[in-house]
Formats: structure tokens, sequence, C-alpha cells
């Protein structure tokens, strides 16, 4: 159910009200009595997204956030020794060169 505006142009008071959309608009000013309120334009039904909670991941639980945290570091953990092997290798090792092609004009 949307929240709707409301102003009384006979005292200016304004509010907001909590009402289902199929009910009709309030009329009767709560402040003074007088039959004077109007329905504001405003954002009605809109959706507003306001502070945390908007993204999918501010809902994850403490359980998910270790097991990710655990896989972070294990992946990192692994990438470490896959990047010191390589480089062990680079260094350790003796690469074959080609023989360079030569030609020759006659």
């Amino acid at each position: 159910m949307p929240t709707y505006d409301y102003q009384c142009s006979g005292c200016q008071h304004e509010f907001e009200l909590f009402q289902s959309i199929v009910d009709s608009p309030r009329r009767k000013c709560p402040a003074c009595g007088q039959m004077k309120l109007k329905r504001l334009i405003g954002p009605g039904a809109a959706v507003v997204f306001k502070g945390s909670g908007f993204y999918q991941t501010d809902y994850r639980s403490e359980s998910y956030r270790k097991r990710a945290a655990e896989e972070k570091s294990t992946a990192s953990g692994s990438e470490a020794k896959s990047d010191t092997k390589a480089a062990s290798d680079q260094n350790g090792s003796k690469r074959k060169s080609k023989p360079s092609a030569t030609t020759s004009s006659d």
C-alpha cells in the first residue's frame, strides 16, 4: 500500500497517509475539520532506495561472508604458489634457442 501526501487548503496542514490504491482520496482535514483536503502530486507509490540494504550483498549471512573470505585467502595463496613456481622456472631453466635462419644470396 502506498503513502500519499495531503494538504489542507484551509489551514495549510500537511501530512502523509498510508492507504490502499483503491481507497478514495480523503476530503476532511484532521486538523481543522474542513472539507478542503487535497491529495498532492508527488512520488506516491514510487520506490525510493535509501540507506543500506540496497545491494544484494548487504543481506549476506555471516557464514557466507566467512566462507567467501576463506575462499579468497585460499585462492590468493594458490596464486602466490603458482607465481613463485613460474618465476623459478624462468630463472632456473635454460631455454633452448632456435637456430637463426640464414639466407644466402648467390
